[in-house]
């Protein structure tokens, strides 16, 4: 199995170690994924791989709901550094920098609830990002990205995401995420000629 040999021991959380191997293996998949040709030293892998590659999966759970405690909610919690690639010209984090983070980060606790509870997971296809944004993320600061599942039905799948940043002690972005499993393709015939 490709990503066999990470590590599940340094993520917190009780989800089980195949759940957690599962979305580490996806994010070591975003690290290798889009490569390309550059005119630099370095080669540019695209937004999502290098974002991809600073991420860290500190926790992942499933937990019983506040409100419901007979229903459970997935729960991911990463944590990234701001660097110089993630900044707009007025020095701060990027509005679509912030997207790119709650799509991927948001994606995944709906991910965890389906497999641990039902096993069978999915990370489905966006419908709606709905972002609010709070306060500036400077070079330097740590962010810690929390997730957690709203509902997950047998299609339309819904999650919300908090950026914190641990530096400033302040909010950085809130979301909501709402996406649906795709419908299989249907069957065409062949064009006849």
């Amino acid at each position: 199995m490709p990503g066999s040999d990470i590590d599940t021991s340094q993520v917190e959380g009780n989800a089980s170690p195949e759940v957690k191997l599962t979305l580490l293996s996806a994010l070591h998949f975003m690290r290798l994924s889009h490569l390309s040709p550059s005119t630099s030293d370095k080669p540019f892998r695209g937004f999502e791989s290098e974002f991809a590659s600073r991420l860290r999966l500190t926790e992942i759970s499933i937990l019983s709901k506040t409100e419901e405690p007979e229903k459970f909610e997935g729960r991911v919690v990463a944590q990234v550094t701001v660097d110089k690639e993630m900044l707009n010209g007025a020095e701060n984090v990027h509005g679509g920098c912030s997207a790119m983070m709650i799509d991927i980060c948001s994606s995944m606790p709906i991910y965890v609830l389906g497999a641990s509870t039902s096993g069978h997971g999915v990370f489905g296809v966006s419908q709606s990002l709905n972002i609010v944004y709070h306060s500036p993320a400077l070079l330097g600061d740590k962010l810690r990205i929390v997730s957690t599942t709203l509902a997950v039905g047998s299609r339309a799948l819904s999650s919300r995401c908090e950026i914190w940043n641990v530096t400033r002690h302040r909010l950085v972005a809130s979301a909501v995420h709402i996406k649906m499993v795709p419908s299989e393709p249907k069957a065409t015939e062949p064009a006849k000629l």
